[in-house]
């Protein structure tokens, strides 16, 4: 998606400004290498123990006539690097700092020692391959990603309360930060067409959610909020509801009337008094339409979602209809 396309290339009144990051932040560029400092005996104390408080730091044994240091040092700064701060690489001279390897009974060297709160957490010796190297990392520091991934997920629960409050502006603020870092985030999208929704943006939220790849097209959420769409197009076609409550009230029999009148009910945010129709209709009626006020109240419970209030209390009164 791009240009008029782009779902959060444009605004709701204010301009977007959709710049939230996630995951691990990387140094600016011109600290590059910052993931590796060097140590010593008077330093170990604050750039190990104090600093893996905070993050992961791997402490590099290792001295200067050592072969399979030369081996392993290249190789274990390059995936160090690639990181990109989920772990610190902290290197140890033991010929000119030889205590604390012997403290931590390190008898041959290249040795690779992880200090995670504090504390030795785990370690390897020699020159391991880079595989093996990023194996390690990840049992230390936890899968890539995994970070970022909690981290968009927070942020779409955030956005999710804000526009549930009104906050359209800054929920789509935060859903744009979630497609900039993932575009191809359901929760995001659909989220975003959500925003577009509430700002009366109809046309360009069906556009935002057009021409997706076929996986996510068929996403639960995305198709909630495209019958959602046809749903608001639908109940501008039924009239007037006032004119509708004025004909329930002379004739409350008329369930074509009562069935409109939910319809747009249901679009105007009103979904306790939409399912309160449907269900007059189903205990007055059931063979009406062809059991259509079923049909159309199980409807919106796909688009209300399974845990909303109004589905919820509905679901329950319905099941009690049927299962009496």
């Amino acid at each position: 998606m791009s240009g008029s396309n782009n779902p959060y290339n444009g605004s709701f009144g204010n301009q977007m400004s959709a710049t939230a990051s996630f995951g691990a932040q990387p140094e600016p560029a011109a600290a590059a290498g910052s993931y590796i400092t060097d140590t010593t005996t008077a330093n170990f104390g604050k750039d190990v123990i104090e600093a893996s408080r905070n993050q992961p730091v791997l402490v590099d044994f290792w001295a200067p006539w050592c072969g399979p240091c030369k081996q392993l040092t290249p190789v274990l700064e390059k995936v160090v690097n690639e990181a990109k701060g989920r772990v610190r690489l902290v290197k140890m001279n033991i010929d000119d700092h030889p205590s604390i390897a012997g403290q931590l009974g390190i008898q041959s060297i290249p040795a690779v020692i992880a200090f995670v709160n504090g504390r030795p957490a785990d370690g390897f010796m020699g020159a391991v391959p880079e595989t093996q190297i990023r194996q390690f990392i990840d049992r230390i520091a936890g899968p890539a990603g995994a970070d970022e991934a909690a981290e968009i997920e927070a942020v779409l629960t955030e956005a999710t309360e804000m526009l549930a409050a009104g906050n359209i502006n800054e929920a789509a603020q935060l859903y744009g930060a979630v497609m900039q870092a993932d575009p191809e985030n359901a929760k995001a999208l659909a989220g975003m067409a959500e925003c577009m929704i509430a700002a009366d943006q109809h046309q360009r939220a069906r556009e935002t959610l057009t021409d997706l790849p076929e996986e996510l097209a068929k996403d639960a959420g995305i198709q909630a909020v495209l019958k959602k769409l046809d749903q608001i197009e639908e109940a501008r076609k039924l009239g007037d509801p006032v004119a509708l409550e004025r004909e329930l009230a002379t004739n409350p029999d008329h369930h074509e009337a009562r069935l409109k009148l939910a319809k747009i009910l249901n679009v105007e945010g009103r979904r306790e008094e939409a399912a309160e129709h449907l269900l007059l209709i189903m205990r007055k009626d059931r063979g009406f339409d062809d059991d259509g006020a079923r049909r159309q109240l199980l409807q919106f419970f796909e688009v209300w979602g399974f845990k909303d209030p109004a589905t919820v209390a509905a679901r329950r009164k319905l099941s009690a209809m049927l299962f009496s």
